[in-house]
């Protein structure tokens, strides 16, 4: 017997294989944190790879409504970014 499926990105569509959120989910960011809990700027990099690859895809889909830069750093980058509280 398998077990749930892992929240993955389906490609082209950038929308999770396990609960259909835009990809990185909460459960994918959790389980990112995790498995790069001792190289965020490896994460960084990563995911880094993966927006240029969802930018280019998503825009190619529907070049007329892809999501915005900004957004899709937010979605991508934005959240595994270490904060400095001064």
């Amino acid at each position: 017997m398998s077990g749930p499926p892992p929240h993955l990105p389906i490609r082209p569509l950038w929308l999770c294989r396990a609960c259909a959120a835009p990809w990185p989910c909460a459960t994918a960011r959790l389980t990112l944190l995790r498995e790069y809990a001792h190289d965020r700027v490896a994460l960084l990099v990563y995911l880094g790879g993966l927006l240029h690859d969802a930018a280019g895809q998503l825009h190619t889909l529907n070049p007329h409504d892809a999501p915005e830069p900004t957004q899709l750093f937010d979605r991508f980058l934005g959240w595994a970014l270490i904060r400095r509280f001064r």
